[in-house]
């Protein structure tokens, strides 16, 4: 018995600094603009002043991965109907494909994006394809059944995202 103390007490030392650590995480829940964070996920999330700037992370991207965060900012309407399948829902908690993108465009207009879509192709996949037939003229519902028929064999479980009306 006396060989597991040392274990418990190591134990108890790393449980209270996850503790301190939640902690901290939660006073610095709201970067100003400017700052970044890392996730416990490994997804990178960084706060720019509007959509209509992105953020550094995308610096050394291609264009085409630029213009897809540029325009899931834009269609949040969309993109927040639409799950993605890439297993982020339980590795990231995302709740839907916008999440991919952006974590929050708060009411002051400033936005906090995510990196998470840079490293996923199934993610930029779906944001293209839906904005897309959103752009052909397909309603919501429409566009929700092509993405859950195209992506619900062979990929991760969907985001636990809400039906549009």
């Amino acid at each position: 018995m006396k060989k597991l103390t040392p274990l418990i007490l190591i134990l108890i030392l790393i449980l209270s600094a996850c503790g301190e650590k939640a902690q901290q995480h939660s006073e610095d829940e709201h970067l100003e603009v400017g700052h970044e964070k890392h996730l416990p996920n490994g997804d990178l999330q960084e706060v720019t002043e509007s959509a209509a700037v992105l953020p550094k992370f995308l610096d050394d991207k291609p264009e085409d991965m630029r213009l897809v965060y540029q325009v899931a900012a834009s269609a949040s309407d969309v993109l927040s109907y639409m799950p993605c399948y890439c297993g982020c829902g339980e590795s990231a908690g995302h709740g839907s494909n916008l999440n991919c993108f952006v974590d929050e465009i708060r009411e002051d207009g400033s936005v906090v994006w995510d990196d998470h879509g840079t490293r996923c192709l199934v993610c930029l996949e779906i944001a293209v394809k839906s904005v897309q037939m959103k752009q052909e003229g397909k309603t919501m519902k429409e566009i929700r059944e092509f993405i859950d028929e195209t992506y619900k064999e062979g990929y991760a479980e969907p985001t636990d995202t809400p039906m549009p009306a």
